[in-house]
């Protein structure tokens, strides 16, 4: 270790953003497990290097025992004294001739003369920065985009590879799997488009990115940028249902009585809202109030059709819902969507039923 390899550190440091002592320490760890494979396995072994002139300092941990009286080959072996294991022991008499201090019990470092491990030491800090150099840089940006998760990113299209679009962000290429994509999408080379990072996690070949445009947490994300009264927490999203690319429920509250908080996601004359439709692709967004009476949420959210009546059963967390016969058919929806969404949204089974029906029975 000299002071060029200290530059070299340096160097990294403001290229890359890797802090010298990372790499210090991953060295550290490295230089003691080839000197403890170089000594012997049982040595328990550890080295320094000064982050200002990369000195290496090297010592081994060995503790204090009993000196071992003298025998020799008549002595019967069952009266023979255990022998001192020179990798991790040192008898109490050569202890003391390091400092008086020491007794039986006590851990000694003895210090080794580094040039017997210069060869060592070089072949391991080439493999530590050559090797593993990448390895710090990867679980640093893992770290990075660990505190971005749960929130939306941009990044630019490169390629389509069987049905995936390749995503660039930042300097990291993302999977947006098809079926993380919005149906009906088209996507061009080279341009951008926000997803949603749902994970990370560290890969072989480096941070691996899990990115969506149809999770639920992505419509949550554009309403947070889109309106600044749940942003600064004003509006509460309580609860999404969604079908991506068709049509998604959003369900809010507030405790202000000053606000509408559906008219806060709607905006004026419908601008909030259909901008977030627009970035969805069309994607039809009802935005209904929250209530803790299930009855009037389950009301709210089979909305714009009538409903007569709600007779709820809790045991069973099913809703019998009537509504008139003109109603039935908004109210369940083109292909039941209406009815699924409004059950996924309140939590509970919806059982929708018309006056005349209910009439006959």
């Amino acid at each position: 270790m000299n002071n060029e390899f200290i530059e070299i550190l340096d160097g990294i440091e403001q290229e890359k953003g890797i802090p010298k002592e990372v790499v210090l320490e991953k060295l550290e760890r490295a230089l003691a497990a080839a000197i403890r494979k170089h000594l012997g396995v049982n040595h328990h072994a550890e080295a320094k290097v000064d982050p200002v002139t990369g000195e290496m300092t090297v010592y081994t941990h060995r503790e204090v025992v009993e000196d071992r009286p003298p025998f020799d080959e008549n002595t019967p072996e069952e009266e023979r004294p255990e022998p001192i294991d020179w990798q991790t022991q040192i008898p109490i008499s050569q202890a003391k001739e390091i400092d008086k201090k020491y007794k039986v019990g006590d851990f000694v470092d003895i210090y080794a003369d580094p040039a017997e491990f210069g060869r060592i030491a070089a072949q391991t800090a080439r493999q530590v920065v050559m090797q593993g150099l990448r390895e710090i840089e990867r679980g640093m940006v893992v770290e990075q985009f660990e505190q971005l998760k749960g929130t939306i990113l941009t990044g630019r299209v490169t390629r389509m590879e069987r049905g995936n679009i390749m995503v660039e962000i930042g300097n990291q290429e993302a999977i947006l799997q098809k079926n993380e994509s919005i149906p009906g999408e088209v996507y061009k080379t080279g341009e951008l488009i926000k997803v949603f990072l749902v994970d990370v996690s560290n890969g072989k070949n480096g941070a691996q990115l899990y990115i969506s445009r149809t999770n639920v947490g992505f419509v949550k994300e554009l309403f947070k940028r889109e309106v600044p009264e749940i942003a600064d927490g004003t509006v509460e999203i309580k609860a999404i249902a969604r079908e991506a690319g068709g049509r998604t429920k959003l369900a809010v509250v507030t405790n202000d009585d000053n606000v509408d908080p559906r008219g806060a996601c709607i905006g004026n004359a419908g601008s909030r809202v259909k901008a977030i439709s627009n970035e969805l692709n069309g994607e039809k967004i009802d935005i209904i109030r929250y209530s803790d009476n299930i009855e009037e949420f389950v009301t709210e959210a089979l909305s714009p059709a009538v409903i007569t009546n709600v007779i709820k059963n809790d045991l069973e967390k099913v809703c019998l819902v009537v509504v008139p016969d003109d109603q039935l058919s908004l109210a369940i929806g083109k292909e039941g969507q209406n009815a699924r969404l409004s059950a996924k949204l309140t939590g509970w089974k919806i059982d929708i039923k018309s006056e005349s029906y209910i009439a006959e029975l």
